[in-house]
């Protein structure tokens, strides 16, 4: 059983920056494939981003690219995101999540591991 502790939300201006980061608490976090989701109220959970074993695969949504960056560090155990140029429309409850797989996955079924969240609002 692996537990996420993601952290760094809070209220931000829009075009502001946020670092979010999530520590896991497991002695192979390497072996885990890391993703970010996020879900806004009333809408479904989306995939935001996610970053294979050594950081050199990544992907992301489109509407975030060029303003998010996914970065681990396996030392720490601990997956970071990143935000950059935040919009309101990011508002919405970030969550972690990890695959233990060598496969960078957008579909939330994909991985078996979440956090519990943590709420980023972004006022206009």
């Amino acid at each position: 059983q692996v537990q996420l502790v993601e952290s760094g939300g809070g209220l931000v201006q829009a075009g502001g920056s946020l670092r979010l980061s999530c520590r896991a608490s497991t002695r192979t976090f390497s072996n885990y494939v890391m993703a970010w989701f996020r879900q806004a109220p009333g809408k479904e959970r989306e995939f935001v981003a996610a970053i294979g074993w050594s950081g050199g695969s990544t992907s992301y949504t489109d509407s975030v690219k060029g303003r998010f960056t996914i970065s681990r560090d396996n030392a720490k155990s601990t997956v970071y995101l990143q935000m950059n140029s935040l919009k309101p429309e990011d508002t919405a409850r970030y969550y972690c999540a990890a695959d233990y797989s060598s496969v960078v996955a957008k579909i939330r079924e994909a991985y078996d591991y979440w956090g519990r969240g943590t709420q980023v609002t972004v006022s206009s």
